[in-house]
């Protein structure tokens, strides 16, 4: 009786009306969201495709204006011209046995050639055409008539810097952004934008708008992140100096895989006025703006160039220290802190080969080599919840509207995921997977303001931790591992436990460079093989290293903060004893 009538009352025209309420407004809901969404990716696929034919544009254009020069022009000097150093180049410049429009169109040539084989550039600067006519000739500038290469974050006016998701597309910038005003105002040209990874919080190059850039020494392996377009021209002989970021090795990983010189400057000893960051505000590890090429002296007439009174009171914020040409071309032995490994984090065989070949040859040169020890070993934890204080919150917002670009697919699950569930299941799998699960609670945030305090004194506990180890030790420099050599596709936004090589210095605000000093070999290859019989971890690092025979390894040199003249003139001596043993 009671059966019949439910299915009396569920036939009532009453029942009918409240089912109809129910399921009405959830098929709009369902149908306008499959709307929104086809309307999301339709709009995405439009800004893509402007992007693309803006870049194509350019190329054309650029091309055009490269083949008219040949018509009226010999290039007969160019292999010449691209084989010149910073520094003899400009002294060529300068005195006029090259001119500015000989060196333009030989690198804008090599540019677009390298452009089809690596894609490491974004946009061809075609401003540069109309600057190039206007150049004083006068010569004045320390960079006079010198062709310079930007990453695509360093603001241009005019121009979008995207980060690779579409709510930062068609917002371009007011005006230059004050390092490339002070380039400008040396002589120097901007002629190409480079390429970069997605978010800019990647050691990979690759974005949805782009795609991937890849390495001049190897084309199946990535050229590095974020700074890879730069690393990439550089390598391939497109650019005799570039400028480039650094958040946590941005510029150092990439210059290791690519087989150059970079410098991450401490945080404030350049201008980063005008500079797009992927998570504007965040202030525990900065985002610094550096110098990137094939050798040290073009680093450091770069920081000569650019540590000037018109970059000082462009930007009051940055102190007025020139450089110091006093401390870089000192010859006085070094007292060098050295390490090989980090605790509890694994390194690939041709990173500690290098640290322990350059220590050699430092020793038998003159130097003082001293074991040194990082300080803290939750160096890994700091860096990530500085960097991500909100669990990754904030880059998971920015994503939206986007496609998530496959290098930066693991990262971005971990940004949307929410804390709790990371940290519920960084407790559970912590026998089993114990890095991993550091990881997790590493990306879980802060968790609160009180939080965010404990980290900064954390920070400030081990810079002040570091500085007196220094002391103790009384060392001038410290020499160690970077990460490399280049890895294979898809793999860098994985390797998190490599991240404290690099990370480690922009947490503590130190300056650091990196050298080229080795290839890998096949023995490091064979050595490598180890990791494949190893746990799960280190199968896939053997995974994301191998067929690496023949890249280039480098080291990293480390000073402390304010001291880049001492780090460069450090890296400078790493260089000319590398090639000594060379020759």
């Amino acid at each position: 009786m009671e059966t019949l009538m439910q299915l009396a009352h569920r036939d009532s025209p009453l029942h009918m009306l409240t089912e109809v309420m129910v399921v009405v407004p959830c098929l709009l809901y369902g149908g306008l969201l499959v709307v929104w969404r086809v309307q999301e990716r339709r709009h995405e696929k439009r800004q893509i495709s402007k992007l693309q034919n803006r870049r194509e544009r350019s190329v054309q254009q650029a091309e055009q204006h490269v083949l008219e020069y040949k018509q009226s022009h010999s290039m007969t000097h160019s292999a010449f011209i691209l084989n010149l150093s910073l520094s003899e180049l400009t002294k060529q410049l300068h005195e006029g046995s090259l001119s500015p429009e000989e060196v333009f169109y030989a690198y804008m040539d090599k540019t677009l050639d390298l452009q089809q084989k690596l894609n490491c550039c974004t946009e061809i600067i075609l401003d540069s055409f109309e600057k190039l006519k206007t150049i004083d000739s006068g010569k004045k500038g320390l960079l006079y008539g010198v062709p310079v290469s930007v990453k695509e974050n360093l603001s241009l006016k005019n121009c979008d810097s995207n980060c690779g998701v579409v709510k930062f597309i068609d917002q371009p910038a007011d005006d230059d952004c004050v390092l490339v005003k002070v380039l400008k105002k040396q002589g120097a040209i901007p002629f190409v934008r480079t390429n970069f990874p997605q978010s800019l919080i990647s050691f990979d190059c690759s974005n949805p708008f782009y795609g991937q850039t890849v390495n001049p020494y190897n084309l199946q392996k990535t050229s590095g992140g974020s700074s890879g377009g730069e690393a990439s021209l550089i390598g391939g002989g497109g650019s005799v100096i570039g400028v480039g970021s650094d958040i946590g090795g941005s510029i150092r990983v990439p210059a290791s895989f690519c087989g150059i010189c970079g410098l991450k400057p401490t945080s404030g000893r350049l201008s980063s006025v005008g500079l797009k960051t992927f998570i504007r505000g965040q202030k525990a590890v900065e985002s610094t703006i550096g110098p990137m090429a094939k050798d040290v002296d073009s680093l450091a007439l770069f920081m000569k160039a650019v540590l000037c009174d018109y970059m000082f009171s462009l930007d009051p914020t940055v102190p007025p220290l020139p450089f110091n040409e006093k401390v870089y071309q000192s010859r006085k032995p070094l007292r060098i802190g050295y390490f090989e490994q980090i605790e509890e984090t694994l390194a690939f065989p041709s990173m500690i080969r290098a640290v322990q070949e350059v220590k050699v040859l430092l020793e038998q040169a003159g130097h003082t080599l001293v074991p040194y020890n990082l300080v803290k070993k939750e160096m890994f934890e700091l860096v990530t919840k500085g960097i991500l204080p909100d669990g990754g919150r904030i880059c998971a917002e920015q994503m939206k509207g986007t496609t998530v670009d496959p290098s930066l697919k693991f990262a971005n699950l971990l940004w949307r995921t929410p804390n709790w569930l990371k940290k519920v299941i960084a407790f559970i799998i912590k026998p089993l997977l114990p890095f991993t699960s550091r990881t997790l609670q590493a990306v879980s945030g802060v968790g609160s303001i009180a939080g965010l305090f404990k980290l900064q004194a954390s920070i400030e506990d081990c810079v002040k931790d570091t500085i007196a180890e220094w002391q103790l030790l009384n060392i001038d420099v410290v020499l160690c591992p970077i990460l490399g050599p280049a890895l294979n596709f898809h793999y860098c936004s994985k390797v998190y436990s490599m991240v404290p090589f690099s990370a480690t210095f922009n947490l503590l605000n130190f300056c650091a460079g990196v050298v080229p000093v080795s290839t890998v070999t096949a023995q490091d290859e064979k050595n490598l093989c180890h990791f494949a019989s190893g746990n799960m971890y280190e199968r896939f690092l053997n995974k994301a290293a191998k067929g690496g025979e023949g890249l280039p390894v480098g080291v990293q040199c480390v000073a402390l903060p304010w001291h880049e003249e001492l780090c460069l003139r450090f890296m400078k001596e790493v260089e000319e004893l590398v090639k000594k043993q060379k020759t």
